[in-house]
């Protein structure tokens, strides 16, 4: 008796996507998702904004912090170097990084914002300038 194949036409493209690309290429994104840091954007007591961003194995050096045309904008990359002369290859080399863009309110005072990474949380606050109070018209009667 004779075992019968079912043909998929795109087998050999997929076993091409793995030589070049390896396992993960075509991952569910729920399994990326793992992968990329958590960033939570919330405000306190609508006084400021506060942007935490989970960076394991960063260091200060690694993190810029920037506003550009109203965003706040987070980068961090940590390139690390290893020469190993007794092994064949000549420089070991790898790199993590991470890229976020939050754009800010109107009111958002961009001169005193703040950031501190402890235990590997980037923690970013971001004070809001008061807005004017209403301007109450009291109502007149006409003489």
């Amino acid at each position: 008796m004779t075992k019968l194949t079912r043909f998929d036409p795109f087998e050999e493209m997929r076993a091409l996507q793995k030589q070049f690309f390896g396992d993960d290429w075509g991952r569910p994104l729920a399994d990326v998702a793992n992968i990329m840091p958590a960033t939570d954007v919330y405000t306190r007591d609508d006084k400021e904004m506060i942007v935490e961003a989970h960076l394991p194995n960063f260091e200060e050096s690694d993190v810029d912090i920037n506003i550009d045309n109203g965003a706040l904008v987070i980068s961090a990359e940590k390139r690390e170097k290893e020469e190993d002369k007794k092994k064949k290859y000549v420089v070991r080399e790898s790199s993590s990084s991470f890229y976020k863009r939050i754009m800010l309110p109107e009111h958002a005072d961009e001169d005193k914002v703040d950031a501190h990474l402890e235990n590997g949380v980037l923690k970013v606050t971001v004070p809001f300038k008061e807005l004017p109070k209403p301007k109450k018209i009291s109502i007149k009667k006409k003489r």
